[in-house]
């Protein structure tokens, strides 16, 4: 396997208000990512669709399409699925975790957001994803080296 070229991180923050998106692009001045912002669900999956991010962090009470909207769209194509989600709103009802976790969010944070708390989560799911993006990688690779056998020896 061909040498890992280091790649920083991009982390999509995305929230209709402007206050809690500088705020929370201020706390990822901590991270060692790439922060690019959306103000609202479909501008994010504009984003998404041409540039996707390593992580998602989304707002849930947005107008037009909602969080829970938005995650179930990415959750539901085989192209972002894969994407990490972590669902960032005021709602802390148990009904709304529960509604949060059924449309596919990986984890879930209230809001008034603690820095270091978001700090911790953010590069927890950027280290879970690099992790499943070389084990991907991996059985890419395998899998070809398999077929590569093959056709020297058929079965």
């Amino acid at each position: 396997m061909a040498q890992e070229e280091i790649q920083i991180p991009t982390v999509l923050v995305v929230d209709d208000n402007p206050h809690n998106l500088e705020l929370i692009l201020a706390y990822l001045e901590d991270v060692d990512c790439r922060a690019v912002s959306a103000e609202g669900g479909s501008e994010a999956l504009d984003i998404i669709k041409n540039d996707p991010p390593d992580l998602v962090l989304l707002d849930v009470m947005m107008p037009k399409i909602s969080g829970f909207e938005v995650c179930r769209i990415l959750k539901n194509n085989p192209q972002t699925a894969h994407i990490p989600i972590i669902m960032v709103t005021a709602l802390n009802e148990m009904g709304d975790i529960e509604r949060a976790i059924q449309s596919g969010t990986d984890d879930f944070l209230s809001k008034p957001v603690n820095k270091w708390e978001l700090i911790t989560r953010v590069k927890t799911m950027l280290r879970l994803k690099h992790l499943t993006d070389k084990l991907e990688r991996t059985l890419a690779y395998l899998s070809e080296i398999e077929s590569n056998i093959h056709q020297i020896k058929p079965r």
